[in-house]
């Protein structure tokens, strides 16, 4: 305790002791008047003793508080003047009014009357939000800024150090990978040992130097599969190259004639190599799934990053796999007690031909099959095929709605989806929730979206038509197989309108399956009826083609107007028409459809993969046929968004 305080502790006891004296020599001075004067006497001493130490006391009061308050304000001084922390003060205009030395040392200069901006444009986005804290950068440091917004002041702490370690640490991941070469059985398939071995030994070469020069652990599995280790430095330094390996391995193998292609699957984000495992594994699957020949890199939550895909996807199904395919899905319509059939919405005639064919699978296995249609979906591209349906009335007693759907499910239904797998585009998604067996038939390159936990899954991108898959299927069903003439025109009619009357994505296969229809009561007449385009429809995709314009070198983009309206039929075939015009190797058209969300349509020739463009834009397809929808957005917003995607993936972006 100070000296003073002490002092002032004892006067208080004193002055409590003085009372009591006078009181007491008081009341003596009564009986004995000598002893009271006496008394009062040395009481006079005693208070003129309690004065001087009143005033020592305040004296040395009033020098320690002006001591201690020296020192703090001296303390505030060097606090923010020497603290290791910056502080900004600027005002309504925010321009700088006062900053200490830290901010003035780190700038180099005067900050005074400078805005706010001239420090670091960071700073001003800070204020446009609405939070009040972040990480900035300045002078290659790393500064954790808090605003004080009432005062309009901000306090900068470097953090350099913290940051620095977060990123080791994310640099440091384990990334696990699989490869796989995708077309080994099919390119070996009768060539000679000597040629085989000098395919394998290029491609492990390759696969060995590249691992290497990115401190890659490599290993082979088998003799079309490897498994790589490496660390998430090392995958964006990869990503920077754009895994150009594939490129690589595709190239230096043509040279043989043969050529391989790599599909690669990355697991990244998780901490358990377990957990990286069975990611890698799913991204392979998913880069399969759309053709081979890319990367898929995906994290357990997180959007899926490709690269490559840059080829036509080779045909690698083979019969025997649509046998044993054939038979499962046999197996699956046995077990259950009904089947029920649903497409994409707004379903166009290979979604229709292909559940046509589906619930013909169905029928002669003995099973109640169904096809969900909703009435108030029905495109008018297929208009023709439904009133041809409406007159055959067995047929027409087959389709019924989602809220019948709903009301027929029992434990042991089976739900078959054809021409997608994307849970979103489903007639109604809620038919995934209600029933637990499912499988999945289509032929579009497999998207990051897709149903959760299929039975079966029947994917095959090299395929014209999801109405082609379901014609093997049906060929290989093991009962007698009688079809109608209205069942197997429709498949022939889906698979005419995806293959633009056999023009592209057309297979030996393709025509196999046609053969197959067209001996089993195809109607070929029937077909060039259902497919009559009208007048009115004609007139309407011109007034698109019209408005085409080139852009860059050898795209062409036409648009419609923000106030008419086009179905996606007509979007499609404008798309198409453009594609034929001289010096086009890739067309989009963009257009409002009838329930306002603006739709793309993308073509190309094979020499520009409209895909990854799409997928840029949420949506997806093939390489040569692509398609999204836009919500919330002016036609001029989406072309000028689908511009700047362009341009990215012509610089080599993905």
């Amino acid at each position: 305790m100070p000296k003073f305080l002490m002092k002032r502790w004892h006067g208080q006891h004193v002055n409590a002791l003085f009372i009591i004296s006078a009181i007491f020599i008081g009341i003596l001075t009564g009986y004995q008047w000598i002893i009271g004067v006496l008394g009062f006497l040395l009481l006079g001493i005693i208070a003129i003793f309690t004065y001087q130490a009143k005033v020592a006391f305040e004296r040395d009061l009033a020098e320690y508080i002006s001591t201690l308050s020296y020192r703090v304000t001296k303390a505030g001084e060097e606090a923010v003047t020497k603290m290791p922390i910056g502080m900004i003060l600027f005002n309504e205009e925010q321009k700088i009014q006062w900053a200490n030395p830290f901010i003035t040392n780190l700038i180099d200069g005067n900050v005074i009357d400078k805005h706010v901006n001239e420090i670091s444009e960071q700073l001003i986005v800070l204020l446009e939000s609405d939070e009040d804290d972040d990480i900035i950068t300045l002078d290659d440091k790393y500064f954790q800024v808090s605003l004080e917004r009432n005062e309009r002041l901000f306090y900068l702490q470097d953090v350099t150090g913290v940051e620095e370690m977060k990123e080791r640490y994310k640099q440091s991941q384990t990334v696990v990978a699989f490869l796989y070469l995708d077309n080994y059985d099919e390119v070996t398939q009768g060539i000679d040992d000597q040629l085989r071995g000098r395919l394998m030994s290029i491609v492990t070469t390759i696969l060995n130097e590249w691992a290497t020069a990115n401190s890659i652990f490599l290993r082979r599995t088998a003799s079309d599969r490897f498994i790589a280790i490496m660390n998430a430095k090392a995958l964006k330094e990869i990503e920077k190259h754009r895994f150009d390996i594939l490129d690589k391995i595709r190239e230096l193998t043509a040279k043989e004639k043969v050529a391989i292609t790599l599909s690669v699957g990355v697991g990244t984000g998780e901490d358990s190599i377990r957990e990286l495992g069975k990611i890698a594994q799913s991204s392979l699957d998913l880069a399969l799934g759309r053709g081979g020949d890319q990367v898929a890199i995906k994290k357990k939550n997180g959007k899926v990053r490709f690269y490559g895909g840059k080829s036509n996807a080779m045909e690698k199904r083979t019969r025997v796999r649509a046998r044993v395919i054939s038979h499962a899905l046999r197996d699956f319509v046995l077990e259950s007690e009904k089947v029920l059939i649903m497409g994409h919405q707004n379903p166009d005639m290979d979604a229709i031909g292909a559940s046509i064919g589906v619930r013909k699978i169905a029928e002669v296995n003995g099973k109640e099959g169904y096809i969900v249609l909703d009435p108030d979906e029905i495109n008018h591209d297929v208009q023709k095929l439904m009133e041809e349906i409406e007159e055959h009335d067995y047929l027409w007693s087959q389709f019924i709605t989602p809220e019948e759907a709903k009301e027929q499910i029992t434990p042991e239904t089976l739900l078959i989806i054809v021409d997608t797998h994307k849970p979103s585009l489903v007639i109604e998604p809620d038919l995934l929730e209600l029933v637990e067996r499912i499988v999945v038939l289509d032929h579009h390159r497999r998207g990051e979206e897709f149903i959760d936990d299929p039975v079966l899954v029947y994917m095959e991108p090299y395929a014209s038509s999801t109405a082609e898959l379901v014609t093997e299927l049906l060929e290989y069903q093991p009962n007698k197989l009688k079809m109608d003439r209205l069942e197997a025109t429709a498949l022939l009619a889906g698979i005419i309108v995806d293959t633009k009357s056999f023009a592209v994505r057309t297979g030996a296969r393709t025509f196999d399956a046609a053969s197959f229809l067209r001996s089993n009561g195809a109607d070929t007449t029937l077909v060039q009826n259902l497919l009559k385009e009208d007048l009115e429809h004609y007139i309407k995709r011109s007034k698109l083609v019209e408005s085409a314009e080139h852009f860059l070198d050898g795209y062409a983009i036409a648009t419609g107007s923000e106030e008419d309206t086009y179905s996606q039929m007509i979007i499609a075939q404008a798309a198409d028409t453009l594609l034929n015009m001289k010096d086009v190797v890739a067309s989009f058209v963009i257009s409002k459809r009838k329930d306002g969300i603006v739709s793309i349509s993308a073509r190309s020739l094979g020499d520009v993969n409209v895909q990854v463009i799409m997928e840029q834009l949420h949506g997806g397809g093939h390489l040569s046929n692509a398609a999204t929808q836009l919500e919330d957005m002016t036609i001029i917003e989406a072309k000028e968004k689908l511009q700047e995607t362009i341009t990215k993936c012509a610089g080599g972006e993905q």
